[in-house]
């Protein structure tokens, strides 16, 4: 049984980095600037489950090594925050070219392959894989045993607010071109902010991530 405060604390953490644009935000957005409001819904519907199948596919791997290894568990603990941080310092260094994401003219597509492309960029997101390869174990209970089902029970709730996180962006870049085209800067801004948050998540997995 999974406890409500490491159920809160974990979509908390999920919600950050999340909402921090990266991979998947700047494909979907990409889409809702090229091609609609209605590739971008099915773009984000394929990401989510390509999310989730990355998630698994951590959870049968590192599950059984949670549960038999605190190593591990601190091994993971350290690197991921390390990355987190990582991840931070190039948003800041390269947020100008979050603008690039609204340069991407093409024709339209089709719901299927719509699909097909966020899958891909969602089971190969380096933040999915970082979130649920680094962050998530440190809110699964060891000692509770059962880690590979903690962790797909916690996936549902980081896949169900990256679906509504995604699909919030799609649906406002589709319909923000004109305003964000009148100011480059605000590209940058958004960039950095992100930026900033990530280093934030990385720090505080650093410092207060469980190993019990």
């Amino acid at each position: 049984m999974i406890s409500t405060d490491r159920l809160l604390a974990f979509a908390l953490a999920s919600a950050v980095l999340i909402v921090v644009p990266g991979p998947g935000v700047l494909f979907v957005v990409g889409r809702a600037i090229a091609h609609g409001r209605r590739t971008a819904l099915a773009t984000v519907l394929g990401h989510a489950a390509g999310n989730y199948v990355a998630a698994a596919c951590v959870a049968f791997g590192l599950g059984a090594l949670l549960e038999r290894s605190a190593a591990v568990f601190l091994a993971l603990k350290a690197i991921g925050a390390a990355y987190l941080v990582w991840l931070g310092i190039q948003a800041i260094r390269q947020r100008r070219t979050l603008a690039g994401a609204f340069d991407d003219e093409a024709a339209p597509r089709s719901a299927r392959r719509a699909l097909r492309e966020g899958f891909v960029v969602g089971v190969t997101n380096p933040k999915a894989l970082i979130l649920f390869g680094a962050v998530l174990p440190q809110f699964v209970d060891r000692a509770g045993g059962h880690a590979s089902q903690q962790m797909l029970l916690f996936s549902v709730v980081s896949v169900g607010i990256g679906l509504v996180s995604d699909s919030a962006w799609g649906v406002a870049a589709s319909g923000v071109r004109t305003w964000f085209a009148r100011s480059p800067r605000r590209y940058e801004l958004l960039g950095g902010a992100g930026g900033l948050a990530m280093i934030g998540v990385g720090v505080t997995v650093a410092v207060t991530g469980r190993g019990d």
